[in-house]
């Protein structure tokens, strides 16, 4: 299976490259559930993913979980790229999401691309770049964006297009880097002007028109 095409800026690879990466690299399929990586462990590979969606996500000292982002189909890790260029271990975890079609690409094979091949040095350091903007932007919503249009903004996001979010008030506390009993209290004043319909594990959207406009509000 010749996988570099799925992948956006791939395709300017000289022809030597292109061969050693699918030759040198392999496809692994991962459950849903499965832990990729975890803070204090040591990348071995770069994952790049066909095919599912990974969530990275850190735990705080308070034991409080931040989704920092996702990793989708046609995309790499930037965490997994950042550990790999420092010689660092992780500082969060990986989880899929979904069920993964992934190309691992080894250490070894990533250090000496990254060395030799200008095109494939491109590559790694654009998709870099775009995931670091998306991390500012995460931190710009938790310090200055307020909690109500995160939410809204949330919610829309996370039934894309559906009418009901499987998810408890304490993963979109995760997905939104607060606290629980903030999120439930918000969801209480979304349910009193009758936006949503909360019960055990599930939100309801029941007027997502209003839900947009204030989700587009800030």
């Amino acid at each position: 299976m010749d996988w570099i095409d799925r992948f956006a800026g791939l395709s300017t690879l000289e022809p030597k490259v292109r061969e050693r990466l699918v030759t040198q690299s392999q496809i692994v399929h991962l459950p849903a559930g499965t832990i990729l990586f975890g803070p204090g462990k040591s990348p071995e590979n770069l994952l790049m993913l066909i095919e599912g969606t990974v969530r990275v996500q850190q735990t705080t000292e308070s034991g409080r979980e931040i989704v920092l982002y996702r990793v989708h189909a046609g995309e790499s890790c930037v965490m997994t790229t950042a550990c790999l260029l420092a010689y660092e271990d992780y500082s969060a975890e990986g989880i899929a999401e979904t069920e993964v079609d992934a190309v691992a690409i080894p250490r070894r094979v990533f250090d000496d691309l990254v060395a030799t091949s200008q095109s494939f040095r491109n590559f790694v350091f654009s998709a870099y770049s775009r995931r670091i903007t998306d991390l500012f932007h995460v931190i710009e919503e938790i310090a200055f964006q307020k909690i109500d249009i995160r939410l809204a903004q949330k919610l829309l996001e996370l039934t894309n297009g559906g009418p009901v979010l499987k998810a408890t008030h304490a993963q979109l506390a995760a997905e939104l880097g607060s606290a629980r009993e903030v999120i439930s209290r918000q969801l209480q004043e979304f349910q009193r002007r009758g936006w949503v319909q909360t019960a055990r594990g599930e939100v309801k959207l029941t007027d997502r028109e209003a839900l947009d406009a204030l989700a587009h509000s800030g």
